[in-house]
């Protein structure tokens, strides 16, 4: 008894050539409070605020923030807000302040917060190369 070849289908995404426009979205970061900003950056970057999103595609507008030192935070957070990091050796955790975040790489403070505000998959990297976040 003979038996059939077997072969995979592929499956092809078949959409009409169209052309993508990438926008540029910019931010000042002096006029707006960490987290809502980092939730409207996240959003932009996933690409759900346009009618052609699908959460399998990384999306094509990108983020550009400025000022990201005078970003405000409400309540005790500039000094009860603490970052921590693990190396992964034993007795090796780095606990940072937000206030000696600021003073180090300000940069970094709202770069944290968007990164964990996007879905943890494959397509973070992907969103997070169109960030950029000027001090």
């Amino acid at each position: 008894m003979k038996m059939a070849n077997k072969t995979k289908m592929k499956t092809e995404e078949k959409t009409k050539t169209k052309k993508v426009v990438v926008k540029e979205h910019t931010f000042d970061a002096s006029e707006h409070i960490l987290g809502r900003l980092a939730t409207e950056v996240a959003t932009i970057l996933q690409g759900k605020h346009r009618p052609d999103y699908a959460p399998n595609k990384a999306g094509t507008d990108r983020v550009l923030v400025k000022n990201a030192a005078k970003i405000k935070v409400t309540g005790n957070k500039e000094k009860g807000k603490i970052y921590v990091k693990h190396t992964g050796y034993m007795g090796h955790l780095n606990e940072r302040r937000l206030e000696e975040m600021r003073k180090k790489n300000p940069t970094e403070i709202l770069k944290k917060a968007v990164y964990n505000m996007l879905p943890k998959n494959r397509l973070r990297a992907k969103r997070m190369k169109r960030l950029r976040i000027e001090a």
